[in-house]
C-alpha cells in the first residue's frame, strides 16, 4: 500500500490516516509533532489486537492471551496519555472494519466479539492504570539518581498486577529508570517462598523409574474401544519405588501388561476401574494412568493370591462405569458445540474433567454468561441428546478430520491417525 500510494512511511497510507483521524476525534486532540507517536501506537495496536481477537485469542495472564493483553494495554495507555478518560478502542472498530474487511472478512464476522473484548479490557485497564499511577506518584520521593526502587516496582506487579514494562514506560517520560536488579531480587525472593510452600511429590525417583522402564518395553496396545475384557501378559509390577517379580495379598501395586482394555486417563476423562485376575490371583484396579505417553499403568491392590511377572491374566473393566464416563465425555462435545453456537466461534475448550458421575468443561469467553444464554445452551444440548442419534466412529488423518469439520485444538499434539466420532 505504501508503494502504491507513493510513500515510504506506512503511517502515511490512507488506511492509517483514517485510523489516526478516528483516534484524534475520539481523544479530542489535534495531531501534532508532539503526540503523533501516541496516535500511531493507538492505531497500530488496535489493528493488531483486533486481528488476534478475530482469530480466537482472548486477553489472559499467560501465553498468547498475555501477548494480546500487553499489546492492548500499551495502546490504551497512550490514549490515557492523550487525556482520554473514556474507552476509545472499541469505538474505533467500525473505522478499522471499513478499511480492512473487504480483504479480511473475518473482522466483520468477529465485530461483536472484538468490540466487547476491547471495551471490557479497556475499562479494566483504566481502573488499574489510575491506581498504578497513583502509587507511582506516591513513591516518586523515593527516587534517587533517577532510579525508581525495584521493590516498589515489584509491589506494583505482585499486588496490583501492574507489569514492569508498563511501569518503565510511564517513568521513561519522567527520565526515570526502574531498578531492574532490585525488581529481579524481589521476584527471586517470591519464587523461593513459593517453592518452599510447595511440597510436591517429595520423591523424584517415583517418576524417574518410568523413564528407565520405557526403554525396555513397547507401548501398551490399547484395545478398549473393541473389548471390555481380554487376556494379557504381565510385563512389569511396581511397588513404591521398585519393580518386583511378585506381589502378594494386600500389596498396592502398579501393573503394566502387553495389552489392555483399560482406558488410561486422558482428554479429561478419568481412567477405568475393574479387575485383573487369574486362577491364582485377583487384583482390584482403582485407576489407570498413562506413563511416558504410551504405557498404560494399572493401579490397584492384590485382593487375593499372588501376581507374578510373565503371568497370563484376564483384564476386565467396570463396564457400567466406563459407559457413564463415555456418556459424559460425549456431553462435553455437545456442550462445546452449544457454547460456540450461542456465544460465538471464539469459544474453545481450555480443559475438562469427565467422570462417571459428572463433567466439568473449561472454556474461553470474555464476560459472564447471561441467564437466557445458559437456558439456550442447555436446551440445545438436551435437544441433541433427545434425538438419540447414532454415534459413528471413523479413523482418519488429522488433516482429513479438519476437512470433515472436526475442531483441532491449538497446542494439542495429534498422531498420524485420529479417532473421529460423529453424533
Amino acid at each position: 500500500s505504501a508503494l502504491l500510494q507513493g510513500t515510504h512511511d506506512n503511517y502515511k497510507i490512507d488506511h492509517f490516516k483514517n485510523l489516526i483521524e478516528a483516534s484524534s476525534n475520539l481523544t479530542k486532540t489535534k495531531v501534532t509533532k508532539e503526540n503523533i507517536a501516541s496516535h500511531r501506537v493507538i492505531s497500530d495496536h488496535l489493528r493488531a489486537s483486533s486481528f488476534l481477537i478475530a482469530e480466537g485469542v482472548l486477553p489472559s495472564n499467560e501465553g498468547r492471551g498475555y501477548v494480546l493483553r500487553r499489546i492492548m494495554r500499551r495502546g490504551m495507555r497512550h490514549s490515557h496519555t492523550l487525556g482520554s478518560k473514556e474507552p476509545i478502542f472499541y469505538k474505533m472498530v467500525p473505522t478499522l472494519i471499513k478499511e480492512m474487511s473487504d480483504s479480511y472478512p473475518e473482522l466483520k464476522r468477529a465485530e461483536p466479539l472484538i468490540t466487547e473484548t476491547l471495551k471490557t479490557e479497556e475499562e479494566k485497564f483504566s481502573s488499574l492504570l489510575n491506581r498504578g499511577i497513583e502509587i507511582l506518584n506516591e513513591n516518586l520521593n523515593k527516587v534517587k539518581n533517577n532510579s525508581f526502587p525495584g521493590e516498589v516496582a515489584f509491589k506494583l506487579y505482585d499486588t496490583y498486577g501492574f507489569p514492569l514494562d508498563l511501569t518503565a514506560d510511564i517513568l521513561k517520560n519522567k527520565n526515570i529508570k526502574v531498578d531492574n536488579t532490585g525488581f529481579d531480587r524481589e521476584m527471586e525472593k517470591s519464587k523461593k517462598l513459593a517453592r518452599a510452600n510447595w511440597k510436591g511429590s517429595g520423591d523424584k525417583s517415583l517418576e524417574e523409574k518410568w523413564f528407565k522402564v520405557r526403554e525396555q518395553l513397547n507401548p501398551t496396545e490399547f484395545l478398549g474401544y473393541e473389548f471390555d475384557k481380554l487376556e494379557g501378559v504381565v510385563l512389569k509390577i511396581s511397588k513404591g519405588k521398585d519393580f518386583v517379580k511378585e506381589a502378594k495379598t494386600g500389596d498396592e501395586v502398579e501393573i503394566i501388561t502387553n495389552q489392555t482394555p483399560f482406558y488410561a486417563e486422558s482428554g479429561g476423562q478419568v481412567g477405568d476401574q475393574g479387575v485383573i485376575y487369574s486362577n491364582d490371583c485377583k487384583v482390584v484396579i482403582e485407576d489407570t494412568q498413562k506413563k511416558m505417553g504410551d504405557l498404560h499403568v494399572h493401579f490397584g491392590k492384590v485382593d487375593k493370591g499372588s501376581l507374578k511377572i510373565n503371568q497370563s491374566v484376564n483384564l476386565e473393566i467396570d463396564v457400567n462405569r466406563r459407559n457413564n464416563a463415555r456418556a459424559y465425555h460425549s456431553a462435553t462435545h455437545l456442550l462445546h458445540e452449544a457454547l460456540r453456537r450461542t456465544l460465538g466461534k471464539h469459544v474453545t475448550q481450555k480443559g475438562s474433567f469427565v467422570s462417571p458421575e459428572k463433567l466439568r468443561f473449561d472454556f474461553s469467553h470474555n464476560k459472564p454468561i447471561e441467564k437466557n444464554e445458559i437456558e439456550k445452551i442447555e436446551r440445545y444440548v438436551n435437544d441433541m441428546v433427545n434425538t438419540a442419534a447414532d454415534v459413528k466412529t471413523r479413523i482418519m488423518t488429522p488433516k482429513k478430520a479438519v476437512e470433515k469439520g472436526a475442531l483441532a485444538m491449538f497446542g494439542e499434539k495429534y498422531g498420524e491417525e485420529v479417532r473421529v466420532l460423529s453424533m
